[in-house]
């Protein structure tokens, strides 16, 4: 199903997926003025909030249970809309699986131009996002749209974890390996197809992916650090977990797995500009080295629905680089 003959779903949106968040350091600018009330009474205690960015929060609400929750909704990345709400919805389980958590119940969150585009379509978004939620065993109960000119879709996703055993931004340790389960290249892929029409099946297939298995892989080997890989690109995920540790990230250039086709696409100036902004708030705290340009467009390159970058082996995932004592900057390349 096409959105219409003239004009194709992604050609709704002014940017696809998680290329079109707000750039990392702007947010960071007005999200650091929030200060909840220290005097207000709440159920739980909130073991991880807004201080390291992290994937999701988690409050505990027992000993032993955690209640872990996000939200993540975007424009289209695809212009198949079953596919699209795949995409969408596996990503914002991956808040839950970066964390170490198992996914419970989830909400969808769509915004629809109801004049323009069929109702028909967003049935296929949310049968799409319904799919995922059913491979991942976790509810879907309803949720809200609203009318509005530009197509969004996500999900608010709520799930459980022990508390001692929580994936985290800031529990990185210097002497250990970096493992990334996904490879790069969405971003670009993404963006060609958007510009072009051309169906990267590989990528679809990539963002489609749970991360159940690697978060189970990662609790099993005792990974205690580690976040999942979307907007912010490699770069900014890593970047965000060194400074949260008070470690420098090492990444090793040469062993990061990218998907078929992603050079060439930046090659032919298919980037997106959510990558170069991640690429510009990183800079001046990275050593690049002798990295080319094409390296380090790749390495910030704005992922939907990317991988997890943990702090530890897992089977199956390349050692991308290292954590090591701070150095002066957060992320070093090499």
């Amino acid at each position: 199903m096409t959105a219409t003959a003239e004009k194709r779903l992604t050609g709704y949106a002014h940017g696809g997926g998680c290329a079109c968040k707000i750039p990392p350091g702007e947010l960071e600018s007005f999200v650091r003025t929030l200060s909840p009330s220290p005097t207000a009474e709440r159920v739980g205690e909130l073991v991880v909030g807004l201080d390291d960015g992290d994937d999701a929060a988690a409050v505990t609400i027992r000993d032993g249970l955690a209640l872990i929750a996000t939200t993540d909704f975007f424009t289209p990345v695809v212009d198949d809309p079953y596919d699209w709400g795949r995409i969408a919805a596996a990503n914002a389980l991956s808040d839950v699986y970066a964390m170490g958590g198992r996914p419970v119940v989830a909400l969808n969150l769509l915004c629809w131009p109801r004049d323009v585009l069929p109702y028909e379509m967003a049935a296929e978004v949310l049968r799409g996002g319904l799919a995922v939620a059913d491979l991942a065993g976790c509810h879907v109960a309803g949720g809200h749209s609203v009318d509005d000119p530009e197509p969004k879709y996500g999900m608010a996703v709520t799930g459980i974890a022990d508390p001692d055993r929580l994936i985290r931004n800031d529990a990185g340790r210097a002497g250990l390996p970096l493992s990334l389960t996904k490879p790069l290249g969405l971003g670009v892929l993404n963006n060609r197809h958007k510009a072009t029409g051309e169906v990267f099946a590989q990528a679809v297939e990539t963002m489609t992916a749970l991360n159940a298995a690697a978060s189970r892989a990662a609790l099993e080997a005792g990974i205690v650090a580690g976040t999942d890989v979307t907007g912010f690109g490699l770069l900014g995920h890593a970047f965000k977990l060194a400074r949260a540790s008070g470690v420098t990230a090492v990444i090793d250039r040469a062993a990061v797995p990218y998907l078929e086709g992603a050079r060439e696409s930046v090659r032919d100036g298919f980037v997106p500009g959510g990558s170069r902004r991640n690429l510009d708030w990183v800079a001046p705290e990275s050593d690049f080295g002798d990295a080319s340009e094409e390296d380090r467009v790749l390495l910030a390159d704005a992922q939907t629905s990317g991988g997890l970058l943990l702090v530890g082996e897992i089977p199956g995932a390349p050692v991308i680089g290292e954590l090591v004592p701070d150095e002066g900057v957060r992320l070093r390349i090499r």
